[in-house]
């Protein structure tokens, strides 16, 4: 069956002279919002304009609704019906244009208007208003794709192709969001003031949810387009603005709105998805208390249900038990609390109650208490605080009851009947957090990196002898030993959050488990090289790192907290760990008897291939940079470290001493098997993204920093691969001399692997990244 061709109405002639700016306003997929801003402001006055026109013409300026693929191409053919009739000449500008298509489709008595120098004027006083340069707009309109210049590639690999393996499948959004915040609303701004830096990222998330950004993952039927890999790619690609508008935005969509969308059912989603994701209704998420911290299982704050008004009453029982570090805490209207969820005489653990804060005039409402957490060490555009509950009433279907819900006639019931699985359910559906804010946290660091390899490159320092140039400090060898290895990590870490994203976006509740493990893992560790990059590249920047204006003070300081939130990162790594063991007991218990065997043979597989002592010593280039040894390195030692793990608390356990007290005993030690469960993932998405490459120079530049990514991180290890004797010292050596030489390569490519990163100037507005 074909697709029915759209038919479009015949447009006025005030409309077809706006056509043109259109067309290339929207070429890009976005108007930035004060594109729209000035848009309807002119509308209003443009004086050829009919009701009727301005109508049309507001609703083809949403920007979080793009026209649709037939309008586009529509808009095209009435451009070029137009142009194909027209001498060069009059092509000199889309005014001009404009004013053909007009005259085009006018009626005789509006040919005046159209030969008028006065809406010629009112015409290109538009056009230049949007900033479309003239030659620019011609060219997208007129020339083919496969003529127009293209920018010179100097390094031995193009720059664009390998941005585009960066940008993955969320292209298109990463562009969106890369030309959004080129807009001078969105322009960086260091404000102090905790209350001026506050409605400023307030203001920002408006606009942010008026190009639907909010909503992306939100159901189609809820003003959202069911997308939650582009939410994704979003929320990372902001990090390279303002991390308080980061934190914002997540609280707000992704907390908030996320916890309404996978804990509440349609009531819940109906009432408040939309409301939500336009901003129209800000929210909190309203989970940690000031004497529990991470352990949300032990939370105080109870959520009784009172048959005899049909209400749930939400208390603080102590003021210990106060909601803490709540995002949104001071615009927020609305909560979503965790509490302790008490049928009658009977606890059915940790649930998710709606609670309203504040009226219309944003006036707390009875019962609430709420304390601002003051100024912190970064995210100051943040508005955190304490949330406190005296005797809340809130209705009973304010109960996020996807897992858990009242009945009428006030009976508690579950589709999970262990309440165990029940709670770590519920927590597993937040796990997206978990995903974004290492991403976030990356971006912060590829705008670090970028600064401090921007200014290596152009400040000197030292002349080897009197009357010579100083030294480019990215030519001394501390200093590229300083920064390659993060470059080349960076990319590592960056290919290992993409298959986790990847992963969540497509789980099951087969693999929720899994993937839950690797989201804990990843963001542990990437959040934590985020805080380490950046405090190196602070260093590395010496005295102008310290400044202010330079942004390395805001970036180390906005995500340090990343180490901490959506789960302590020492906390997550237990998890991981545990995760681990679990897996590793269930593939015995399993397969019994063949699981045992095949280990053994594994392990004799590995002692005869790796633990041989030509293996050992084996140090020449070739063996060093083959990616099997790389691999077999790194998975012997996650492997080593779960079953030595396991055997440390199995013998524990045979002597009688507590479940507790075994695994306290082991927890330096299991911290040591998540970190290489970590980095065996990140090694393995690298060199899969390598082999999936096609670009011949791109593999090879791609390779190299791999090559140092896993180099370094076994020279990180080399304790410990000496301590087991899988490897020689005179191995261990070798590695440390080709970490120098492939730092050494690496930097003649540095400049072009970080531009690679797509990072707009207006957002690294850092002086002394200007240049090279």
């Amino acid at each position: 069956m074909s697709t029915p061709v759209p038919t479009f109405p015949t447009y006025s002639a005030g409309v077809m002279s706006l056509i043109p700016l259109y067309y290339v306003g929207w070429a890009d997929s976005l108007l930035s919002p004060s594109e729209v801003k000035l848009i309807k402001s002119q509308i209003e006055k443009l004086p050829f304009l009919k009701q009727e026109d301005r109508q049309l013409l507001k609703k083809w300026s949403n920007p979080a609704k793009p026209p649709s693929r037939q309008l586009f191409r529509h808009w095209i053919n009435l451009i070029r019906q137009t142009a194909q009739d027209l001498p060069s000449e009059k092509l000199e500008n889309l005014a001009d244009l404009g004013m053909e298509m007009a005259r085009k489709s006018a009626s005789v008595d509006e040919i005046s208007q159209w030969s008028s120098d006065q809406t010629r004027t009112a015409l290109f006083r538009l056009e230049n208003s949007l900033g479309i340069a003239q030659t620019d707009a011609i060219q997208q309109l007129f020339l083919p794709e496969n003529i127009r210049p293209k920018p010179k590639q100097n390094p031995p690999f193009d720059i664009g192709r390998l941005k585009q393996i960066l940008d993955g499948e969320q292209a298109a959004t990463r562009k969106q969001i890369r030309l959004l915040l080129q807009d001078k609303v969105f322009n960086y701004r260091q404000l102090r003031d905790k209350f001026d830096y506050r409605e400023q990222v307030l203001e920002w998330c408006k606009l942010l949810a008026a190009q639907g950004l909010g909503a992306l993952s939100y159901p189609e039927a809820q003003g959202g387009k069911d997308d939650m890999a582009s939410y994704i790619a979003v929320f990372e690609t902001l990090g390279w603005h303002d991390l308080s508008l980061v934190v914002k935005f997540g609280v707000q969509f992704g907390l908030f709105g996320g916890s309404v969308l996978w804990l509440g059912t349609a009531y819940h989603h109906n009432k408040y998805l939309r409301s939500i994701g336009s901003l129209q209704l800000a929210g909190c998420f309203a989970m940690t208390e000031t004497a529990h911290g991470s352990n949300v299982r032990g939370l105080e704050t109870t959520a009784t249900y009172d048959p005899t008004t049909d209400e749930i009453i939400v208390h603080t029982p102590r003021e210990e038990a106060g909601k803490e570090y709540i995002g949104n805490a001071l615009h927020g209207q609305m909560a979503v609390v965790f509490a302790q969820l008490k049928v009658g005489q009977e606890s059915h653990g940790v649930h998710a109650v709606l609670v309203p804060l504040r009226d219309e005039q944003q006036q707390l409402l009875r019962g609430i208490r709420v304390e601002d957490c003051g100024y912190k060490m970064g995210l100051n555009g943040v508005d955190n605080g304490k949330i406190w509950f005296d005797q809340v009433r809130v209705p009973r279907v304010n109960l996020l009851n996807r897992y858990g819900k009242i009945s009428p006639e006030g009976v508690y019931s579950s589709p999970i009947q262990n309440p165990s699985r029940r709670f770590f359910t519920m927590l597993g559906t937040l796990v997206g957090g978990r995903v974004c804010v290492p991403k976030a946290g990356l971006s912060a660091a590829k705008a670090g990196l970028t600064i401090a390899i921007r200014y290596a490159l152009k400040r000197r320092q030292f002349a080897p002898k009197e009357g010579a140039p100083e030294t480019l400090l990215l030519d001394y060898p501390s200093h590229r030993r300083r920064l390659m290895p993060l470059l080349a990590k960076t990319y590592a870490i960056h290919f290992g959050l993409e298959y986790l994203a990847q992963r969540y976006v497509d789980r099951s509740e087969a693999d929720i488990r899994e993937i839950e493990t690797l989201a804990a893992g990843l963001k542990s560790y990437a959040t934590w090289f985020t805080t380490n990059s950046l405090q190196v590249c602070r260093e590395a920047c010496g005295g102008k790192g310290y400044l202010a204006e330079n942004r390395l003070t805001d970036l180390k300081a906005d995500t340090d907290i990343f180490t901490t939130f959506e789960g302590d990162n020492t906390v997550l790594m237990q998890l991981v760990a545990k995760g681990l063991l679990s897996a590793f007991r269930q593939e015995f218990h399993d397969d019994g008897f063949r699981a045992v065997m095949r280990y053994l043979l594994s392990q004799f597989s590995t002692s005869m291939a790796e633990l041989n002592a030509i293996n050992k010593r084996k140090t020449d280039k070739e063996h060093l940079l083959d990616q099997e040894f790389q691999r077999a390195a790194f998975e012997y030692r996650e492997r080593k470290l779960l079953v030595s793990v396991s055997q440390r608390m199995r013998a524990y356990l045979k002597k009688g001493i507590e479940t507790h007290e075994a695994y306290l005993r082991c927890q330096t030690h299991i911290l040591q098997l998540a970190e290489a469960y970590v980095e065996k993932v990140i090694l393995q998405q690298f060199q899969q993204k390598i082999q999936d490459c096609e670009d011949e120079a791109l593999q090879t530049i791609l390779q190299n920093v791999c090559n140092l990514f896993a180099l370094h991180t076994i020279e990180n290890h080399k304790g410990w691969y000496l301590e087991s004797e899988y490897m020689s010292p005179p191995k261990t050596k070798a590695i440390r001399r080709l970490v120098d030489k492939l730092c050494k390569e690496i930097r003649m490519d540095a400049l072009a692997l970080t531009e690679a990163f797509g990072i707009p100037e207006s957002c690294l507005a850092a002086p002394i990244a200007v240049g090279p």
